[in-house]
């Protein structure tokens, strides 16, 4: 198939709203169309005693850095001033045997408020573009994060029952005690009651023999304080997993303490690693770090659960914490079957995951080193196959920008 003519190319060209230039290095040109040609002569406002080619004219207009960035990069984007409007004008080079080749495609707006009118048009455009990306960052984020607790659904479900089960328990055996200490205490007010209260007493020991008040009253503060510890612990893992689902995109910065964040992401997935994970907490001396917290929790559940993972019968995860400077590191290491040197660049790829089908959606990692990259950090990797591996996270204490965090408490 052949290419279209010259004169083809030109007719085309013709019909175009932006003025199309293709010139050579040294300013000769090959082709202009009218609209190019139109543009450029309201550009010079010497153009009655100008000689020069379209081309040449360009150039003579172009800021100073122009020319060195077009040749170096290959394009160049920027306006060319006139006195009624401004003209945009988009310059590419191409290297060749003689000498090279631009092209140029100029396009006029008319007046000051016109150009304005177009970078309005065109901001907002990229802000909408923007806006839309963000909302579905977001609920890439939440669905992720919810994912992750449906699959944790029926540990949490176990860590509540099991408080919940011995509370239950200890409130059959506490109804019982009831009963024995009401039946102690009727024969108490007989015996007040009766004209010889000592006549009772064999009663009252019978009653209480019959029943082991003795045991009952060693028991019961036991009782009553187990109970406590077990909707304790309910409510401790209620509020974690409240604290760890909730989402607003206009959560705020604030200024927090990591480890309480590390623990709270602990108690929500133990029942997922205790049976065969021994947990070491080596936690150094933190300041408070200008973070979104529910975010960098979404981080430690993610590198704890793909530690657990790894570890395919018994195994340990240890989880340190310090300070270097103006940065605070929280690392994740653990003793399972470790990432193959081939998987190294990968990991951190959206949808890229080891795990067989279904178990995984392979976006655990991309959140997470998204969500670092967020507050300024970087998530650091070491690993040897069959040793385990061990992910470091590093944050600044304080995101550089001008905002003010919102201290604990605050509303």
């Amino acid at each position: 198939m052949s290419l279209p003519s010259r004169k083809t190319m030109l007719a085309l060209s013709e019909l175009m709203y932006e003025g199309v230039m293709l010139f050579r290095a040294d300013g000769h040109l090959l082709l202009a169309n009218s609209a190019a040609r139109n543009h450029l002569c309201k550009v010079d406002a010497d153009q009655a005693n100008d000689h020069h080619t379209p081309g040449e004219r360009l150039v003579r207009q172009l800021p100073v850095d122009a020319l060195s960035q077009v040749r170096t990069t290959g394009r160049w984007s920027g306006s060319l001033p006139a006195d009624d409007r401004d003209v945009l004008a988009h310059l590419y080079f191409h290297d060749d045997q003689e000498g090279g080749h631009y092209l140029a495609l100029v396009q006029g707006v008319e007046g000051q408020e016109g150009f304005e009118q177009e970078l309005h048009k065109r901001h907002a455009e990229l802000r909408q573009a923007y806006m839309r990306l963000n909302g579905a960052q977001d609920k890439l984020l939440q669905s992720e994060k919810m994912a992750s607790i449906g699959q944790l659904a029926a540990g949490v479900a176990h860590e509540i029952n099991n408080p919940i089960g011995y509370v239950h328990s200890n409130l059959g055996s506490l109804q019982e005690y009831l009963r024995s200490l009401f039946t102690l205490i009727e024969a108490y007010e007989r015996a007040l009651r009766a004209p010889d209260p000592k006549a009772l007493l064999s009663e009252i020991d019978d009653i209480r023999t019959r029943f082991d008040i003795d045991f009952i009253s060693r028991d019961l503060p036991q009782l009553m304080a187990e109970s406590r510890e077990g909707i304790e612990r309910v409510t401790r893992i209620v509020r974690d997993l409240k604290d760890f689902s909730y989402f607003d995109r206009a959560e705020s910065w604030k200024l927090v303490d990591l480890h309480t964040g590390l623990d709270s992401t602990i108690n929500i997935i133990w029942n997922e690693l205790k049976y065969k994970v021994t947990l070491q907490r080596n936690y150094g001396e933190l300041p408070l770090v200008e973070c979104l917290p529910s975010e960098l929790n979404q981080v430690y559940m993610n590198l704890l659960l793909n530690a657990g993972h790894s570890i395919s019968e018994r195994g340990t995860i240890e989880i340190s914490t310090g300070q270097e400077g103006d940065q605070v590191w929280i690392e994740f290491k653990d003793s399972g079957a470790g990432i193959a040197p081939d998987l190294m660049q990968r990991i951190f790829d959206p949808f890229f995951t080891t795990k067989p089908v279904g178990s995984g959606t392979g976006l655990g990692l991309s959140i997470s080193y998204g969500i670092i990259n967020k507050h300024h950090g970087r998530i650091d990797v070491t690993s040897v196959l069959g040793e385990g591996a061990c992910f470091r996270i590093v944050i600044p204490t304080r995101q550089p920008t001008t905002r003010k965090p919102e201290l604990p408490g605050q509303a």
